[in-house]
């Protein structure tokens, strides 16, 4: 069990990374539980959105942090941490999905940021005859990593390094990938609603 060592408890200015540093030289909780507060309901939403199971991402979510309190002492010196936590949690929900050999169903009903996205970056590529509900049609027939592109850079808002970083590859290659996401997109929206391409 980790201590509460005698440092002192962090306040609400400190940055995630700072927090990072403060838990791994003084194993004090405090510090990880503020971490905690911070983005537990984050990482539930992409666990919601990756699984499509609001009840196991409860439990996926706790799994989560467990891994990540056991990682703290690899986070790297100048990393953006919630980067690196969300690739975490982005490749236990893909090692999770693998084991269970199923769909990943992205649940627009728990994703606020998906109801969202006429005012995302998603949004703007779209035309005005695009719908929120047969976007979700579409993405929904996507696999699990075509969808986390499209909702990593359209809807998380993540940058082509966040997500070559993410699923530890290259940025040309993560270029490469997103593209091809898109045209897999594109291509089912244009059969499920006989609407031109939008991309």
């Amino acid at each position: 069990m980790v201590g509460t060592g005698n440092a002192s408890y962090p306040d609400h200015n400190s940055t995630d990374e700072e927090l990072v540093k403060l838990f791994i030289e003084s194993k004090d909780n405090r510090h990880f539980e503020k971490l905690y507060e911070r983005y537990a309901v984050k990482v539930y939403q992409r666990c919601v959105t990756l699984t499509g199971d609001a009840a196991r991402a409860e439990d996926i979510t706790h799994d989560v942090f467990l891994k990540l309190i056991n990682k703290m002492s690899t986070f790297k010196t100048g990393a953006k941490f919630s980067t690196w936590l969300f690739t975490i949690t982005h490749n236990h929900c893909m090692d999770l999905a693998r084991v269970s050999k199923r769909r990943v169903i992205l649940v627009h009903d728990e994703s606020p940021e998906f109801e969202e996205c006429e005012e995302s970056g998603l949004g703007r590529v779209l035309d005005e005859h695009v719908t929120p509900a047969m976007l979700k049609e579409a993405l929904d027939q996507l696999e699990l990593e075509d969808k986390a592109m499209i909702y990593l850079k359209y809807l998380d808002n993540r940058s082509i390094r966040d997500i070559a970083r993410i699923f530890r590859t290259s940025e040309s290659a993560a270029k490469m990938r997103l593209l091809r996401s898109r045209r897999k997109l594109r291509q089912w929206y244009r059969k499920l609603s006989g609407e031109d391409d939008f991309f």
